[in-house]
């Protein structure tokens, strides 16, 4: 109960009068108050770009798992369903902003920026088909990436022709890390489902598959037969009706992120084909991650050491003086 009268004290203060929802413009202050008074952000003081960057990504992703509708207008009843208010509370109490993985999280935000700063390679802010399929070491197939820019899994904001924006980016990615969360299967169900009727049906499927099928070909490893895949899939789901895949039969399964992988990326399916025994072990020690928290983690560490290695050949002490200035 307590909860819930804050979000309707959060959700009247923060709404513009003649409203009845939230817009992310609504959230700006917030957002603004938070970098002035957390500790964990004083180091971005220094740094007006990376302060609006890191608030922008914040409320994307804040959009991202609680606007479910989609239309940019938040309104009070998809406040009360979502964790954004415990959030809100653990960043008051939490000194490690790195702590507070829903939403807040700075490492989070630097993994999403440092990935959209290295495909947009004439730093215009925009990413072309050709930019996004570098993405994840060339892991998706050319016929998702094209789907994903004929928009219709989500219409872009960026108002470029054939260009997807940081916002449009930000739903992508953690749409593609994240494949077991509500908003990601939407997003991909939408791709999968060419003809827009609701269902998946093995045609569709296979439609994706074929260009999977060809890059094991291409790369001299054993291919996996439609056919047969089909069946791993349908006794991975256990669909409702054998002949096609429902939204519905997706979202009671836990391994519904594997379809997707499976039809579109290939680096992911082969990982779930061998079952890497590290991350079946992490995944047993620490269930409350969620596949963005790990691989946000895992991203995290890597791009650090990166930097040290960069660091050390500059001969640079100070890390802000080289590589993160380079994004402006």
């Amino acid at each position: 109960m307590m909860t819930r009268d804050i979000a309707t004290q959060i959700f009247t203060i923060l709404k513009q009068p003649d409203r009845k929802y939230l817009t992310q413009e609504d959230f700006k202050p917030v957002l603004r108050e938070l970098l002035v008074t957390h500790p964990g952000l004083e180091f971005l003081q220094g740094t007006p770009e990376f302060q609006e960057r890191y608030a922008e990504t914040v409320i994307y992703r804040i959009f991202y798992y609680m606007n479910r509708s989609g239309n940019g207008q938040l309104t009070l009843r998809e406040l009360k369903r979502g964790n954004l208010i415990a959030a809100m509370q653990h960043a008051d109490e939490e000194e490690d902003i790195n702590k507070v993985l829903r939403y807040f999280s700075y490492e989070h935000f630097y993994v999403i920026y440092c990935k959209f700063w290295e495909l947009d390679t004439d730093h215009d802010f925009l990413i072309d088909k050709e930019n996004l399929i570098r993405y994840g070491n060339h892991a998706l197939t050319y016929r998702i990436v094209d789907r994903i820019f004929s928009q219709i899994p989500r219409k872009f904001t960026s108002m470029v022709e054939g260009k997807m924006g940081y916002e449009d980016f930000v739903f992508f990615m953690l749409s593609e890390e994240d494949k077991s969360s509500e908003p990601s299967l939407e997003y991909w169900f939408k791709c999968i489902d060419l003809d827009g009727n609701g269902i998946l049906t093995p045609n569709e499927m296979q439609f994706f598959y074929e260009e999977q099928l060809h890059r094991m070909e291409c790369m001299a490893q054993e291919p996996v037969l439609f056919e047969d895949i089909l069946c791993q899939m349908i006794d991975m789901i256990a669909p409702e009706n054998e002949s096609y895949f429902t939204l519905r039969d997706l979202k009671g399964n836990k391994l519904s992120g594997n379809v997707f992988n499976i039809l579109f990326n290939l680096n992911k399916f082969m990982a779930f084909e061998t079952r890497d025994p590290f991350l079946i072990r992490q995944e047993r020690e620490e269930p409350t991650l969620t596949e963005w928290d790990r691989f946000a983690h895992r991203e995290y560490i890597r791009l650090s050491m990166e930097e040290e290695a960069e660091d050390a050949s500059n001969g640079s002490g100070d890390v802000w003086d080289e590589s993160l200035e380079a994004p402006f």
